[in-house]
């Protein structure tokens, strides 16, 4: 089983000073701006490591949804954040870590079994594992 999906960006103009749109098949994000000033200087719209990070967080609380069902176990909510750092080195820049935050309320799971779930979809979620970089994860089971 083979599942595709598709996003797109468009750029116009000069690294510094062009600027370009994203959007997604699903329109969910719809020409989206991104530019040098979004990604470097802090600036309104979106950069390609805050996607990469929405998409890693979103991931990993469907992956830990899946792997707790697998024990009988039905997540009350899931919040995931994933900080993704982008570095530089002498052949360019590149992601060189992630961080995992998730808070999870689960009722009747315990803590060995909410980290070996948070654990086992930190290793198996299909982000996760497009990485080439340090993947940590901070995980909470409250209440």
């Amino acid at each position: 089983m083979a599942i595709q999906k598709q996003g797109s960006a468009e750029w116009k103009g000069s690294l510094k000073r062009g600027k370009g749109v994203v959007s997604t098949e699903s329109g969910a994000l719809k020409e989206n701006p991104y530019g040098f000033n979004t990604r470097f200087e802090g600036q309104p719209g979106t950069n390609p490591e805050e996607l990469i990070g929405a998409a890693h967080a979103s991931c990993y609380s469907m992956a830990l949804s899946m792997i707790l069902g697998q024990s009988d176990l039905e997540p009350e909510s899931i919040q995931t954040e994933a900080t993704v750092t982008l570095d530089q080195d002498d052949s360019g820049f590149y992601i060189s870590k992630v961080a995992l935050k998730t808070v999870a309320r689960i009722p009747g799971a315990d803590q060995q079994a909410f980290e070996k779930a948070a654990n086992a979809a930190k290793e198996g979620c299909p982000i996760s594992r497009l990485f080439n970089a340090d993947i940590t994860l901070e995980a909470t089971l409250e209440g």
